[in-house]
């Protein structure tokens, strides 16, 4: 294990996304225009559809897992946004509930939003980078 103290002082956002809105290129379009780097997030809400994926050790790749076109809860949704070749590049898990009270989570692929989403995201001063692993083939955060 690795750590460093990235900052003390810590600049916070807040993202209320609203019905019909998609979560995953809405937290990469602000990312882009906001120039976010070493930035973490967490939010809660509900949808009306989510694609999820899980990364497949043997192909090296992400993959669908779970496609859901109904309402659900956004029980949780957790992730980092860091720099890879220069460019924000937003990295998140999800965990979602259904009606009948069984969850499905994964990696966020897609997500529209019904009706809101809250986001809180908070930036370090200092930029995280991200590199291509040899072995996973995942760009993943410098220690």
């Amino acid at each position: 294990m690795h750590s460093r103290l990235l900052e003390e002082q810590l600049k916070t956002y807040i993202l209320i996304f609203e019905t019909g809105e998609e979560l995953a290129a809405g937290l990469r379009q602000f990312a882009v225009e906001k120039k976010l780097a070493s930035t973490s997030f967490k939010a809660i809400g509900a949808l009306s559809s989510v694609k999820l994926s899980w990364f497949n050790w043997e192909t090296k790749k992400y993959q669908p897992s779970v496609e859901l076109n109904e309402q659900v809860e956004l029980l949780s949704l957790i992730g980092d946004i860091a720099l890879q070749d220069g460019e924000p590049q937003v990295h998140a898990h999800v965990v979602v509930g259904k009606a009948d009270g069984s969850v499905h989570g994964g990696h966020l692929s897609e997500a529209h939003v019904r009706p809101t989403c809250e986001v809180v995201l908070t930036e370090a001063p200092r930029d995280l980078q991200k590199q291509i692993d040899a072995e996973s083939g995942l760009a993943l955060i410098e220690p």
